[in-house]
Formats: structure tokens, sequence, C-alpha cells
């Protein structure tokens, strides 16, 4: 991820936020065509939801110029998303689904050089969601560690 892709990401970004909630819409109308089993992952209040993901992009866009100090959070909604059911598959159809809302939401101004900018920071933070989720999913599977008796007090 180039400082080129941070900027024209982030310069796109602002052009979206007037329209964030119109934008989350259709996003997950496009999400739930595209894969309706993804629905039955989240609760009935889409809009709230959508608030939320407009939200973690924002934190996420402003934050690419600093990625060491969002690694951290990233990693930690990875983990939680595969607590609630989120599979690695999922991730390219979310990817999917964003570049398709970014286009429908910035028309012409969501150029090739935008969308491959868009593509690259999703990936980058796509991965680090997936190694949040493998942290996840090692923890759940190993097993607890018994206590001896020096762990007494």
């Amino acid at each position: 991820m180039t400082p080129e892709h941070i900027r024209t990401v982030q310069s796109t970004w602002v052009k979206v936020l007037p329209i964030k909630d119109s934008a989350s819409q259709l996003f997950y109308e496009r999400l739930f065509a595209t894969d309706p089993s993804l629905r039955a992952l989240f609760g009935s209040d889409m809009r709230q939801q959508g608030k939320m993901l407009m939200q973690v992009i924002d934190g996420a866009v402003n934050g690419l110029t600093r990625l060491d100090r969002i690694v951290a959070a990233i990693q930690e909604l990875g983990r939680r998303h595969a607590g609630y059911g989120v599979k690695d598959h999922h991730y390219d159809t979310v990817g999917a689904a964003l570049l398709w809302t970014l286009g429908k939401s910035l028309g012409a101004e969501f150029t090739p050089e935008a969308k491959d900018a868009w593509t690259m920071v999703y990936d980058v933070l796509a991965t680090t969601m997936r190694e949040g989720a493998v942290t996840a999913r090692l923890t759940d599977t190993l097993p607890a560690r018994q206590p001896n008796r020096s762990d007494a007090v």
C-alpha cells in the first residue's frame, strides 16, 4: 500500500461521508443479494449496523497513514467477527460489495486508480482481520490450561 493509495482512498472517502447512510444501505443490499446466507449474521436494526460500518471504515481510512496504530484494533475486529460466524471466504464477498458500493456512490469519481487503491487498502485491512480471526479460532480450539498445585494460592 503506497502513500498514493492512501491519499486516493482518503480523498474519495471524504466524498462518501455526506451520503454514508445511503451508501451503507447500498452496501448491505448488495451484500445480501450476493450471498443471502450472510443475512443471518446480522440483527434486525440494519440502520444501526450501517452506522457502525461507516464508523469502522472511517476509523480505518483515517488511520491508514499510521497503520501501526490501528493494527491491533483491526485484528480485534477480526476476532469479534469470527465469533459472529464470519468465515474466511466472506471477506471476498464483503470486498466485492464494498467496491460495488463505492462505484455506485462515487460514480465517475471512482476511477480505475481509485478502485485499485481501495482494493489494495481493503486487502490489507481484510488480511489483518483474518489474522485476528485465526487467533480467535486457535484460542477457541485450544484446550483450557489445567491448573496445577503451583497455581494455588
